[in-house]
């Protein structure tokens, strides 16, 4: 029962590759099938940071059938509490990103393809927003900017 959901995001978090499948299928399977999508559209990729589950033999085949690094990111086995880990954090806020909207903070959908049809449509509404959205120096640089009904008059009065 379940999804996973796997992204490959860029360094700021942006989604380039997303891949539902059941929770039957091993990380390391869904992540052959999200690096071969973004073999077809990223060919300057060259290094992918990934977490524990993607360790082992998919390593090897990364750089065989893709050409890229794939580094894992461990957290210490002695580590008992929540320490951000570098790189790491970065996909973790984008699924952060994802369950603010009501409808994938669970798993509403049939089909895995309507899930990711879903994301895609979401990290669309999330840039377009931050696109649209005034940027706070810019705004504030407008401001200073002298209006021609505030520039003061020469006569005398």
């Amino acid at each position: 029962m379940g999804r996973k959901r796997h992204l490959l995001v860029d360094t700021l978090g942006l989604l380039l590759v997303v891949v539902v499948l059941g929770a039957h299928i091993q990380d390391r399977d869904g992540a052959k099938m999200v690096f071969l999508r973004a073999k077809r559209c990223f060919s300057r990729l060259r290094l992918i940071w990934a977490d524990g589950g993607y360790a082992g033999q998919l390593v090897r085949w990364t750089a065989v059938t893709c050409g890229w690094v794939l580094r894992i990111v461990k957290r210490s086995d002695a580590q008992r509490a929540f320490v951000v880990l570098p790189k790491r954090w970065i996909v973790e806020r984008t699924f952060g990103w994802l369950n603010k909207w009501r409808r994938l903070s669970k798993d509403y959908e049939r089909l895995p393809q309507t899930s990711e049809a879903l994301i895609q449509v979401t990290m669309i509404a999330l840039m377009v927003r931050r696109l649209a959205r005034p940027r706070r120096a810019v705004h504030q640089a407008a401001q200073a900017i002298p209006r021609p009904h505030s520039i003061p008059s020469s006569r005398a009065a």
